[in-house]
C-alpha cells in the first residue's frame, strides 16, 4: 500500500508541475499537490 500511495504522490506532483506550468487550471491543480506534499510527508513520518 506504501508504494501505491508514493507512486501516486509522485504521479499528482508531475501533474501538477504539468498543469502549472502549461496550463491555467485554477485551484484543482493546486489541491492535488497539497495530496501529493501530504501523501509524501505520511509516507516521510512512517519511516518507510
Amino acid at each position: 500500500m506504501g508504494n501505491i500511495l508514493y507512486t501516486a504522490a509522485i504521479i499528482l506532483v508531475i501533474l501538477w508541475a504539468i498543469g502549472f506550468l502549461g496550463y491555467n487550471a485554477g485551484g484543482i491543480i493546486h489541491i492535488l499537490l497539497v495530496i501529493a506534499l501530504i501523501a509524501v510527508i505520511l509516507r516521510v513520518i512512517r519511516g518507510k
